[in-house]
């Protein structure tokens, strides 16, 4: 069983920054790609970030690119979202995602992407 636990959310002023991390068991975290959402109270979970198995390539949703950076560690089995000049509207329970089967590089946005999830890590950024 894939466990996914996410940490380093926390309340923050706009214009800060917060590093969130992703611990993921099993010995094959190299083996898929990973990804980032979010959900706000009310909204449906949107797509945030993603990286590819080797970390080689990463993707962005429009409102956060140039402003979080993922990456990932293969040897630790982590995966990182570092975000920078956040806004209020960054504000949501933030969650860590493993790849499923239909995850590809044209379908990486979408949460049907992704099979396994981890409980998430709330940020709130105070205006």
């Amino acid at each position: 069983q894939v466990q996914l636990v996410e940490s380093g959310g926390g309340l923050v002023q706009a214009g800060g920054s917060l590093r969130l991390s992703c611990a993921a068991s099993g010995r094959t975290f190299s083996s898929y790609a990973m990804g980032w959402f979010r959900q706000a109270p009310g909204k449906e979970r949107e797509f945030v970030a993603a990286i590819s198995r080797s970390g080689s390539s990463t993707y962005y949703a429009d409102s956060v690119k140039g402003r979080f950076t993922i990456s990932r560690d293969n040897a630790e089995n982590r995966v990182y979202l570092q975000m920078n000049s956040l806004k209020p509207e960054d504000t949501a329970n933030y969650y860590c995602a493993r790849e499923g089967v239909w995850f590809s590089t044209t379908y990486y946005y979408h949460t049907r992407a992704y099979e396994y999830w981890g409980q998430g890590t709330q940020v709130t950024v105070s205006s």
